[in-house]
Formats: structure tokens, C-alpha cells, sequence
């Protein structure tokens, strides 16, 4: 059992939500990172997710594109991302996930980058490019290192593919809320909260909703709905605004309520 699912049990035992931030390494600065970790960690994030610069992020929204951008201007690197992880593992306890797509990966080569990751501490990958019928080139390597495979499906997924994407994992599942890219969103399909019930019912494991939640009452409302979300744009402008506690709200909002899990 890894720090993911861990937290997870942690969680369901004391009858509350997940909030996982998503920030991007290396955006003002790869010395940045572990203050940032640190400060969400003490915060009471369940998670962290953590982006890994590219130039071609075919999910991203134009907030972490422009983060992506920063990031590579001031010379971050995966490799350097490990290298800092690994540096600050020591003092933060919460789950660290990579967010990235497959080419770096692959330039890195997977196997070097798993044994990397897992000695950095690393504890989840999110790989948005990487379809479920070719994650065999990395999956089991991964899980046999302890990483989990953090799997995603959306909006338009089948209730038969949901279910056999929810089947592989330990960690969580990663529910899309929107049609598109990330990024803030005012107003959410109002049979969103239905799907996210039936992707709950279909899950042996958790499931997290993510993209467009930027306020505390979407954090709120898709708390009915499932096990926690996940905010990624929001959070990469509170940071670049130096706002705290409109991070610290937003958190905070994922513990209003205790609903059952």
C-alpha cells in the first residue's frame, strides 16, 4: 500500500473529502517548489499534483500553458524536477503525483524514469496522452515500483469503459467534469453531478473530480457528487498573484462538510 491509497483509507475512515492542488514545477523558479510543496502540505492538501513542464500539453488550458512556458523559460527540466523531489521528500509525508504526457518520458526513457521517480519519492503518474490500451509500456513497470497509474475518464466515457478503467487501479480515478482543456469554468452541465454518481457506482476506488473547479462552492458542490476534487488552474493563479488564502480557502472548502464517502 503506497502513500495514495494510504490517504485514501485515511479519508473514508474519518468521513471526509479529498482536495488535490495542482501546481507546476518549476513556474517562478524551480527553488520555488518546495516552498510551494510545504505550504500546501500545511495547508492540508490530501495530495499534491505536480506538472511537469512541455511544450505541446494537449490538456492544459491557456493559466498552466503560460505556467508550462514560465517554467521552461527558467530552464526547468524533468530531471531536475526529480532531483528537487528527491530533496524534499524527506520533510513532506502527503502523496506526490507527476502530471506529464509521454514523450519526455520517453526521451528520459521509462525505465530510467520510474527507477528515478520512485527513488525521488514519487508516488502517482497522471498521463493524459496515454491511452488505456497502450499503458502497458509503462503501467506495470510503474506499479512494480510502487507508482500508481492515476487513470482518467470523461465526460462521454462509456459506463463499460469507466468500468474497466476503474478496474486497474489502487490509487484514485480521475474524473473529468468538462468537454475540453483545463481551465476556470463559471457553471457546470447540470447533469454532471449524475455522472459523477454513476462513475462513483462503477469504482472500486475513489474517484476525484477535476478541471474547472475554481471556486469554493464548485469545491462544495462536487463534494455531493464524489470523493474530492482536484484544482489546477485556480490554484496557478493564486500562486502567480502571491494569493494564500485564496488557496487556503479553497481547501478549506473541501472540509465544510463531512459527507459519508
Amino acid at each position: 500500500m503506497n502513500r495514495i491509497e494510504k490517504v485514501f483509507q485515511n479519508l473514508k475512515q474519518n468521513n471526509e473529502k479529498a482536495f488535490v492542488p495542482y501546481i507546476m514545477a518549476g513556474d517562478g523558479g524551480l527553488d520555488t517548489l518546495a516552498e510551494k510543496i510545504t505550504f500546501l502540505e500545511k495547508a492540508e492538501a490530501t495530495a499534491i499534483e505536480i506538472g511537469i513542464p512541455f511544450s505541446d500539453p494537449v490538456a492544459d488550458g491557456p493559466v498552466i500553458q503560460q505556467a508550462g512556458i514560465r517554467a521552461l523559460q527558467a530552464g526547468t527540466t524533468l530531471r531536475g524536477v526529480m532531483e528537487k523531489i528527491a530533496e524534499i521528500r524527506p520533510i513532506v509525508h502527503i502523496p506526490l503525483v507527476f502530471m506529464t504526457y509521454m514523450n519526455p518520458i520517453m526521451a528520459y526513457g521509462i525505465g530510467n524514469f520510474i527507477a528515478d521517480a520512485s527513488k525521488a519519492g514519487v508516488d502517482g503518474l497522471i498521463l493524459p496522452d496515454l491511452p488505456a490500451e497502450e499503458e502497458e509500456i509503462i503501467a506495470p513497470i510503474a506499479e512494480r515500483s510502487g507508482i500508481e497509474i492515476i487513470r482518467l475518464v470523461t465526460l462521454t466515457s462509456p459506463i463499460e469503459r469507466i468500468q474497466e478503467i476503474a478496474a486497474k487501479g489502487k490509487g484514485f480515478l480521475y474524473a473529468v467534469t468538462v468537454n475540453g482543456i483545463t481551465g476556470a469554468r463559471k457553471g457546470f452541465n447540470e447533469e454532471l453531478g449524475k455522472h459523477l454518481e454513476m462513475v462513483k457506482e462503477a469504482s472500486p476506488i475513489p474517484v476525484l473530480a477535476g478541471f474547472g473547479i475554481s471556486e469554493p462552492s464548485q469545491v462544495e458542490e462536487m463534494n455531493q457528487h464524489c470523493d474530492g476534487v482536484i484544482v489546477g488552474s485556480k490554484i496557478v493563479d493564486l500562486f502567480e498573484s502571491g494569493d494564500l488564502d485564496g488557496i487556503e480557502a479553497l481547501i478549506a472548502a473541501s472540509k465544510a462538510e463531512k459527507i459519508k464517502l
